[in-house]
């Protein structure tokens, strides 16, 4: 079996795939908050703690999943693109675990989030030639818009843990988002299309927690092939904020996992945003994002 072995370092989340190239199958897959980025908007820098964290589990998964880090193709986003100190971070990485990780730009995150997303509409049946993704990380947010074999892709400076760090109060927030959806609206102007014509999708963690919590699973049983293709509207969101600010954090915690509840709110918010700029009333939800694209890119070029 050809297999490859893909990881995702994102700004809160570590992921890792092993992937079936012959079939287009996921073997195994492992996922774990560890919040590289705490404190990275007030210091510049990955934190020794967040270090040691990763480093933990990398080498938890590559027992758990039976993976050798030196094989894997690892990738890292937004927060090392961000952080000072992202080359002697790497290097210690590399030293401790074997796990070689590359840092790529916003450009490439999107070129490989969009082919995962190709390849899971085809999979759930559905329209893939005119379609926007949004895909909101935790330093920054990607939206691309994909015309049939074409597309245009943008990577804006902001995501769910930045924005929670930089925001304690909720009108500084949606004071922030009002300038981020003119200039989400200034990008899409510059492609003079029609986006009545554009279907609306959405990955990452925020929109798969909505879409999660709509079909009344929780985090400890979370469905992602019942979570692929479900449609989340303005409603949902709504409802999921209402939920979060009249419940406990034992609840929320249920509901998103530990690492995440403190930033959940601004992931909807953020995702709230985006619906209006793009004034879109739904959106397509899928669980397939940059560890899938890593994974299947690599199968490609094998």
């Amino acid at each position: 079996m050809e297999k490859v072995v893909a990881i995702d370092l994102g700004s809160n989340s570590f992921r890792v795939l092993v992937y079936d190239c012959l079939n287009h199958k996921i073997i195994s897959e492992f996922n774990q908050v560890v919040g590289m980025a705490d404190g990275l908007v007030d210091t510049g820098v990955i934190s020794k703690e967040a270090q040691e964290r990763v480093i933990n589990t990398i080498n938890y998964s590559s027992e758990k999943l039976n993976y050798n880090p030196k094989e894997a193709i690892c990738v890292t986003t937004a927060a090392m693109r961000m952080a000072n100190n992202s080359k002697e971070v790497l290097q210690y990485f590399s030293k401790e675990t074997g796990a070689k990780f590359k840092i790529i730009d916003g450009n490439e995150e999107a070129r490989l989030t969009l082919l995962a997303v190709k390849y899971a509409l085809k999979r759930e049946k559905l329209k893939s030639e005119k379609f926007v993704l949004l895909d909101i990380g935790g330093g920054s947010t990607e939206i691309i818009v994909n015309t049939k074999n074409d597309y245009k892709a943008h990577s804006f400076n902001f995501g769910i843990v930045t924005l929670t760090q930089k925001f304690n109060d909720y009108k500084l927030l949606e004071d922030n988002l009002n300038l981020r959806k003119k200039e989400i609206r200034n990008f899409i102007d510059t492609l003079q299309i029609d986006l009545e014509e554009y279907t609306f999708v959405a990955t990452a963690g925020t929109p798969t927690t909505i879409a999660a919590i709509k079909l009344g699973q929780d985090f400890f049983h979370y469905d992602k092939s019942l979570v692929n293709g479900t449609i989340v509207d303005l409603n949902d969101l709504n409802e999921c904020l209402e939920l979060f600010r009249n419940s406990s954090k034992q609840t929320i915690t249920s509901l998103v996992g530990s690492g995440r509840v403190e930033f959940i709110e601004v992931g909807v918010y953020i995702y709230k945003a985006i619906f209006e700029a793009l004034n879109k009333k739904e959106s397509i939800v899928l669980d397939d994002g940059l560890r899938e694209g890593v994974a299947i890119n690599q199968c490609l070029i094998k």
